[in-house]
């Protein structure tokens, strides 16, 4: 009779991430001018080192680091753009005289799998893609051949459009399948099957009414065996419940949603407010 064991830990640089032993805190840091809560505020080299400073000394296990913003609405930019924001930050952190920050866990924000590579050359430690391979069809190959994890999420269309995709039959079970089926993508081009972890994408091409449905069944995604994200950071849902439209006021239904996600299983949580959260 087999038991099942829960997702086998990542060993990262000094760490290990032990799924169920605790939540790990991922902290986002936004190297874009236009994300929609935090845009411009670290866009230069020097804001974003403090900004990551701040996270890891604040109890941020995890910093994830992203040169594209994925708002609703948002345009892409170009592959040139994404590597000059985010590659020199990663060099920085990693040069840092202060230990802690140096040795951070790092994961790289970016659905290209030309910036993945280079982020992971620079001392990037984890791919996490929004596109959970799609966008980018070298992607999971990509992963597989620098050999770490990657979170894969659910989304439909693309940033600017994913707002009009928000009709499904059953919405837990079509992203269910939709991650199932990432996973064997990834799998059968390489990825250890212990090196995946997936994230049902709230926000991402969900109205308000699903994103609370996810919070409620967030459980069901257990059944894939795989470290659970998720992202409620300060997003519109919660705007909406505290009718709060300034994104940057919504530390605390963040941490509702937090406290929510955690009781449903969360592995990891994707948030902007690391000292508050933590």
């Amino acid at each position: 009779m087999s038991v099942l064991t829960g997702p086998a830990p990542w060993k990262i640089r000094d760490r290990t991430l032990s799924w169920g032993s605790r939540t790990y805190l991922m902290g986002v840091l936004n190297v874009t001018p236009d994300s929609f809560s935090d845009g411009g505020q670290f866009d230069t080299l020097e804001r974003a080192v403090a900004q990551a400073r701040h996270l890891v000394h604040h109890g941020t296990d995890i910093l994830d680091i992203g040169g594209q913003s994925t708002r609703p609405g948002a345009g892409s930019v170009s592959r040139e753009e994404e590597l000059n924001r985010v590659i020199p930050v990663i060099n920085a952190i990693r040069a840092d005289e202060d230990d802690l920050l140096a040795q951070a866990i790092i994961s790289v924000d970016t659905t290209r799998s030309s910036v993945a590579r280079a982020a992971v050359r620079a001392g990037a430690d984890i791919v996490n893609d929004i596109s959970a391979g799609t966008y980018d069809k070298g992607m999971l190959s990509t992963v597989a051949d620098l050999g770490v994890p990657i979170v894969i999420m659910h989304l439909r269309g693309t940033p600017a459009t994913m707002q009009q995709y928000t009709d499904y039959h059953d919405l837990v079970g079509e992203i269910y399948d939709f991650l199932h089926h990432q996973i064997e993508d990834a799998i059968a081009v390489g990825v250890k099957p212990s090196k995946i972890a997936v994230d049902p994408g709230l926000g991402f091409a969900k109205t308000y009414g699903q994103n609370l449905e996810l919070l409620r069944q967030l459980n069901r995604f257990r059944g894939l065996d795989r470290p659970l994200l998720v992202g409620p950071s300060r997003k519109s849902f919660i705007g909406h419940i505290l009718d709060q439209p300034d994104p940057q006021q919504r530390v605390w239904g963040t941490a509702a949603a937090c406290c929510a996600a955690i009781a449903g299983g969360a592995d990891i949580l994707r948030v902007h407010d690391g000292a508050e959260m933590h």
